[in-house]
């Protein structure tokens, strides 16, 4: 089986690049063959079948030009005309079966999302897909409503309980941890919808009631240097550090040593992060979207004081003992290989350009 995922790829490391390394790690293990199109701003060198291209031409000639039997494309925020018009090309390349992962899980409720008619372009382009995976029941039915056939829609959740290995945090992060407590931490993207001010501003509010306290922000975006100048404006930046990217095992050791995850956001979906910090035992505040798990604080959008009081609420708690995961199964990427399984032609001797031959010729 050869498959070729298109989307972010880490760094940085966000949900949606998370679930698509899960998935090509799933397949190697398998022994079979995953390479990567890279779709971000976010590049290096190509390198063990991950691609980078810069323009939407060398993406495309990298579609022409690569095997594959699966296409497997992943999309976030919302359905942007450049993203339909690659949706379409997927679903056109001779030869091969063509899915899509929608990981936006506010979409359905946006005012885009309440249009989804099947006499739409986005109906006619999404139809264009072999299957599709929504992550979470609220695009299921979306896609219904695009008029996708309920027999090309598999509801798969993203989430893999996290396995951790014997990573140590950093020097400099070990040290913020060692000389602050309780310390928040938050694992985004640094952009509008995560509303990180609202933290930032309330970490002196925070710091009269606890002295120690500290928050630290992981992730990468391009509100960063807005966000460094707004920490610096503070009296207490001493204790707020913007970490930047942060390497997905480094995440984990933090959720494991830190006191309580944030998760403020006027736009958000089901995130992976708020359900790694669960399994792993952090209690979790985050704005309510109507998809959290349970066991989260929610907060409303922009609620300063319902955020101190749901933080106050966590550490008041006592936490249950935070426990080494060994690897477990990921049932995550089962899934989707059984959905790349089915998919294939049953004549599984013939290559994939052999078989784009044959489609040509029909």
């Amino acid at each position: 089986m050869r498959v070729r995922q298109l989307g972010p790829y880490p760094p940085p490391h966000g949900g949606v690049q998370t679930n698509l390394l899960a998935i090509r790690q799933f397949l190697k293990t398998r022994g079979d063959w995953c390479g990567v199109i890279n779709l971000t701003r976010h590049r290096k060198p190509a390198a063990d079948d991950v691609y980078y291209p810069r323009r939407a031409f060398e993406t495309l000639w990298l579609l022409l030009k690569l095997r594959y039997d699966i296409i497997h494309l992943h999309i976030g925020g919302d359905l942007r005309p450049r993203l339909l018009a690659l949706s379409l090309i997927c679903c056109s390349i001779p030869g091969t079966k063509a899915i899509l992962t929608f990981h936006s899980g506010g979409y359905p409720a946006s005012k885009a999302g309440r249009t989804a008619r099947p006499r739409t372009l986005r109906g006619f382009i999404l139809r264009r897909f072999d299957a599709i995976i929504a992550v979470n029941r609220e695009i299921a039915a979306m896609f219904q409503r695009f008029g996708v056939s309920p027999g090309r829609i598999h509801t798969i959740c993203p989430f893999a309980a996290p396995a951790l290995d014997k990573t140590a945090l950093p020097d400099h992060l070990q040290r913020f941890f060692q000389s602050h407590r309780p310390v928040f931490l938050t694992v985004g993207l640094l952009e509008p919808e995560y509303d990180l001010t609202l933290q930032i501003d309330l970490m002196g509010r925070i710091r009269e009631t606890y002295p120690g306290a500290g928050l630290l922000i992981a992730g990468s975006g391009s509100l960063e240097d807005v966000l460094r100048r707004h920490i610096a404006g503070t009296p207490y930046s001493a204790h707020v550090m913007l970490y930047g990217d942060m390497p997905h095992q480094v995440t984990l050791r933090a959720m494991t040593e830190c006191d309580v995850l944030l998760r403020t956001t006027l736009y958000d979906g089901d995130s992976v992060a708020v359900r790694e910090a669960l399994a792993l035992g952090t209690p979790v505040v985050a704005t309510n979207n109507g998809m959290r798990p349970g066991r989260v604080h929610l907060i409303p959008p922009r609620d300063p004081g319902g955020l101190i009081h749901a933080i106050r609420a966590c550490l008041t708690i006592p936490k249950n003992p935070k426990r080494a995961l060994d690897a477990q199964a990921d049932d995550h990427s089962e899934e989707v290989y059984g959905v790349y399984r089915d998919l294939l032609p049953t004549a599984q001797g013939v290559s994939p350009k052999e078989r784009r031959v044959e489609t040509c010729c029909k």
